[in-house]
């Protein structure tokens, strides 16, 4: 049982330090290939349209093949796709790799959490969230592996054969450690009676929606969090940083607890008071314009939005008669949405009646949010 639950927190560690590896050295990137900043917009949108497109097939196929060999497959090709993005300079050949690259990502996404809710059942208790705190590890790690490389003067082509190799082997290694669930599947299948794709359920819609309005406030705080530092606050770029770092600390540290959280307060009482938490530390930065108060307040935020999706995905996970992979795909192509079109938003909002304001959208997606727990969530 042990196994197979680091086999899996090994496939959400990947996932986030590979890609991580990748963000953390988008200057060199764009150099390398000769690109405006508007074009290296479109190639990262074109990884989100990628991960938005396979998310939904993806339940569909784990019905037809199971979790463990769509997490094994698409885990793979996303090593193995990851270094050809240094190969050639041509945007060109660069689009489709980063469309594809962002599909194996997030059907690998949508696949290792199917096995975190395998993983869970052996347990019989929440643990689904500390998967999702590996990840967090896994992008900070993956980011300062990429200030190393970078420091060290590694070429970027090294650099991601290097990390996509190593990766290579982690998953190899751990596959053979994963939840056969073919089997399950096909009584679900049976039961149901439709092993094809599916749009959300009446009962997925509330979960994804959460989803949508706490994934939509990450993804300001993760673009935004920097930029609001330094024009509103008025500090130097080094220092808006912290901004940045503060939150993502909060979430690893909210996600390391959440499991323990879970299991002494229950998901609907838990759900509450992070969203209670989130719009908290928001409606603070926002109210009051100081170093101290902001960093204060992003770190709140942090630590609310911390478990809100893990626990979702366990929900969505765990609906009778649905896959778990089904139901996290489901969830996940709403709640996704939110994370890929909250930061353009923001921006948008911006640029019209400044940022402050705009960020008052994300604290009223935060309301929302609260109000959909409250109606939707059962203990």
């Amino acid at each position: 049982m042990l196994q197979k639950r680091i086999a899996v927190s090994l496939f959400f560690f990947v996932n986030g330090f590979l890609y991580a590896n990748l963000m953390a050295r988008l200057p060199e990137f764009q150099s390398f290939l000769g690109i405006s900043n508007s074009t290296l917009g479109t190639l990262l949108f074109l990884t989100a349209m990628g991960a938005l497109t396979a998310m939904p097939f993806t339940g569909w196929l784990t019905t037809r093949y199971g979790t463990d060999k769509i997490s094994r497959n698409t885990g793979i090709l996303f090593c193995l796709i990851i270094p050809l993005l240094a190969i050639l300079p041509s945007p060109f050949i660069a689009a489709p790799i980063m469309f594809f690259l962002g599909s194996f990502m997030g059907s690998m996404d949508v696949s290792m959490n199917g096995q975190a809710v395998y993983v869970e059942r052996l347990y019989a208790k929440p643990i689904i969230t500390s998967f999702h705190a590996l990840f967090s590890i896994g992008m900070a790690m993956g980011a300062g592996a990429g200030s190393l490389f970078a420091y060290l003067k590694v070429s970027l082509a090294i650099h991601l054969a290097i990390v996509g190799i190593a990766c290579l082997l982690i998953l190899l290694l751990s596959s053979a450690h994963l939840i056969n669930d073919r089997e399950t599947n096909a009584e679900i299948q049976e039961e149901d009676g439709n092993g094809s794709f599916r749009w959300p359920t009446k009962a997925i819609v509330p979960l994804g929606l959460i989803a949508f309005c706490c994934m939509m406030g990450e993804g300001s705080m993760t673009d935004w969090s920097a930029i609001y530092m330094k024009k509103v606050v008025g500090q130097t770029a080094t220092f808006s940083a912290l901004g940045f770092g503060i939150y993502a600390t909060g979430m690893t540290i909210g996600r390391l607890f959440g499991d323990q959280l879970t299991a002494r307060f229950g998901y609907r009482k838990l759900l509450m008071y992070d969203a209670i938490l989130s719009f908290t530390g928001l409606a603070i930065v926002l109210s009051y314009v100081s170093i101290y108060t902001s960093l204060f307040g992003f770190m709140l935020v942090g630590l609310g939005v911390a478990s809100i999706v893990p626990i979702i995905f366990s929900l969505a996970g765990n609906t009778k008669g649905v896959n778990p992979a089904v139901g996290i795909a489901m969830a996940t192509s709403i709640g996704y949405t939110g994370f890929f079109i909250g930061p353009p938003s923001i921006g948008y909002l911006s640029d019209l009646f400044g940022l402050r304001f705009a960020l008052c959208f994300t604290l009223l997606l935060f309301t929302l949010m609260l109000l959909l727990i409250y109606r939707f969530i059962k203990n």
